[in-house]
């Protein structure tokens, strides 16, 4: 492949468009989604009939989509979330169907609208303008704002009921830290009752009203694997919440939401890396897979005017698209084409399922932290084949950590293929989908037994795929990633001839001293405890503290905007490596992103991350590039 065709399938995939946050119109005859197709994040509106679309904003809306938007009930106008180059610290806008736009709440700290009134004129809405995140009601008439709750808690997941009356929400007043229960109290509220759903210590969230409001759907995960419930609200308010349960007996599941009658809910079900909507009966119990490829595949809330469900569906090798979903005949149309540009889905790749047992402790000698053998765990991942021989691999560890990695489109994968790279994802103990025990083996152990898990992933698919190069190894993660790609290096630095740290932790004192306050308590203290409580394990599992350790060169990249992961955290790695006589540009390379945030969904922002992360990996590790056949031709 020549040079130009190198730059083609950069600019190509980086630019290939995505769909976001598609929501049904009340009537059901419009589609508003996020759509990049021009360069930018922008609103769009979709007819499901033709196929039709025209751009509704133009530079309004973020350029990465952290929180989504609802249609007012009205079907005139939409509720969307507006931040500063990628800070998250948002505002509720609203724009009418011609475009045209203007402020609804605009307050301090993070904010971010949960639900709208059926009436339209009451929005329900979290916010950390006084430091922790609790809830807010706006009334549109009016213009006030007031304060709902005041927990010392984060409260997560509010949810209007249909008539306005009353809010149903979760937060934690015990003192089992990883608890979570729900609540239901009155519209201003008042008189808030914890519905006792599951036992202390697990985790429950209300989910969606039920369209009488006498209903509740609720999640739960107190029999470890994560189930749906239904709370009867129609009788005697006082004493535990009546529930009829569904599924969790064999797949982690999470419910969606009800279907407009009420007679049916919709849920996620969970089987390794595939994800498929189930349809429940409320009546009888009985659960309906939907029919879809083995990938990834949700369906929205409402339903099309031909009374059709809308769903988005997406593979490893086949982009995200939109279709129509018949009850009655299993019968999918596309409504939103996947793009291609010039590729054709044969040029992707589907990945291997691989599978190993783990104790945490892999053969590969820990030079931070040494660990006694923890319980063993059959760890599955994914493994992507480049098609070269030999290949160089790219260990791609996923964020969170309460994350998984499935069977989904992905640009920045597929790119490294295309570059010759193979790439091995794993879902080390901590990930979701395999139940509330398995996510909680991460608790008071970052840095440990996850991330051997990791490195004897690496260590398993070396010993068995002789075609891998284990002199020509990376480890590339975001985020909670970035923060193995960093211990993986300080910890594990015989394994790796490079790694890239992007919007990475390093220093688990600072982040929690920066991180937004619900991410304070909900992430760090949650996972960690409090650091004046547990500072040795702050300073042991932080990278940072064993930067003397690194072996290899590491690129750090950070949006210097970002609210979850401060820019702070990079630039204590940078200085850390400075004093300890690393040289930049030989030992480590750096970069700051401006305007941006966690990450970004602009195109030219893809474009030059892309960029970034091809230079330094051709350099200083190199592959043959793979052909692309669409490309080639």
């Amino acid at each position: 492949m020549s040079d130009t065709d190198d730059a083609d399938v950069l600019r190509e995939l980086a630019s290939l468009p995505t769909i976001a946050s598609p929501r049904v119109s009340p009537d059901g005859e419009t589609v508003a989604l996020y759509y990049d197709v021009t360069g930018r994040n922008e609103l769009h509106l979709l007819d499901p009939r033709d196929g039709n679309r025209e751009q509704l904003s133009d530079g309004e809306v973020p350029r990465s989509v952290r929180a989504g938007f609802e249609w007012d009930p009205s079907g005139d106008r939409l509720f969307y979330h507006r931040d500063e180059d990628g800070d998250e610290q948002h505002d509720v806008w609203a724009m009418s169907l011609d475009g045209e736009s203007e402020p609804i709440v605009e307050m301090d700290g993070q904010l971010r609208l949960h639900s709208v009134s059926e009436d339209g004129e009451t929005l329900l809405l979290g916010s950390s303008r006084d430091g922790q995140m609790n809830l807010y009601r706006h009334d549109l008439q009016s213009d006030e704002t007031t304060k709902l709750t005041d927990y010392e808690r984060a409260v997560a997941a509010g949810e209007l009921a249909p008539d306005g009356d009353r809010i149903a929400y979760a937060t934690n007043e015990t003192d089992a830290y990883e608890n979570l229960d729900v609540y239901v109290a009155d519209a201003d509220g008042s008189n808030p009752r914890n519905l006792d759903i599951g036992d202390v210590g697990a985790e429950a969230a209300p989910i969606d009203w039920g369209p009488d409001g006498d209903r509740l759907l609720v999640s739960d995960n107190t029999e470890d694997l994560n189930r749906s419930g239904i709370v009867d609200l129609s009788g005697d308010v006082s004493g535990a919440a009546d529930v009829t349960w569904f599924g969790g007996d064999e797949f982690e599941e999470s419910p969606s939401h009800f279907l407009e009658a009420g007679d049916q809910f919709v849920a996620s079900r969970t089987r390794g890396a595939v994800t498929v909507p189930v349809i429940y009966d409320v009546e009888t119990g009985e659960a309906r897979e939907l029919d879809f490829p083995a990938g990834v595949a949700n369906v929205t809330e409402g339903r099309l005017a031909d009374d059709r469900l809308l769903a988005y569906r997406t593979t490893s090798s086949r982009r995200p698209e939109l279709v129509a979903y018949d009850l009655a005949s299993d019968a999918t149309e596309t409504v939103l084409d996947a793009e291609y540009g010039p590729f054709a889905p044969d040029d992707f790749v589907e990945p291997e399922t691989v599978s190993f047992v783990s104790d945490g402790v892999p053969e590969t000698p820990a030079r931070a932290v040494d660990h006694a053998p923890y319980e063993e765990f059959e760890i599955e991942g994914l493994l992507f084949d480049s098609g070269r021989r030999p290949s160089p691999l790219i260990v791609n560890p996923h964020g969170g950590p309460r994350h998984r990695d499935s069977r989904q489109f992905s640009y920045r994968v597929q790119f490294l293929l295309a570059r010759g790279y193979s790439v091995l994802q794993v879902n080390y103990r901590g990930s979701t989908g395999r139940g509330r025990e398995f996510v909680e083996e991460l608790y008071d152990d970052w840095g440990g037994a996850e991330q051997g898990d990791v490195a004897t992933g690496v260590e398993h698919v070396l010993n068995e795929y002789d075609w891998l190069d284990e002199d020509r190894v990376a480890v590339y993660g975001g985020s909670y990633g970035g923060y193995s790609a960093n211990w993986q290096m300080v910890q594990y630095p015989d394994l790796y001839a490079a790694g890239i740290a992007w919007v990475g932790v390093s220093d688990l004192f600072d982040m929690y001293e920066n991180t937004m306050p619900h991410f304070r308590t909900e992430l760090m203290v949650k996972n960690l405890g409090e650091p004046d409580e547990n500072e040795a394990l702050y300073r042991e599992r932080s990278p940072v503290t064993h930067v003397e350790n690194l072996d290899a060169p590491l690129l750090i990249v950070h949006g210097v905007n970002d609210p979850r992961v401060p820019v702070s955290q990079a630039r204590i790695l940078r200085d850390a490596l400075d004093d300890a006589g690393f040289e930049e540009g030989v030992d480590y390379e750096y970069e700051e992103l401006g305007e941006e945030g966690h990450g970004s969904g602009d195109i030219d922002q893809k474009i030059r991350s892309l960029e970034l992360l091809d230079d330094f990996l051709d350099r200083r590790i190199g592959a043959e590039r793979t052909a692309v056949a669409s490309l080639d031709d």
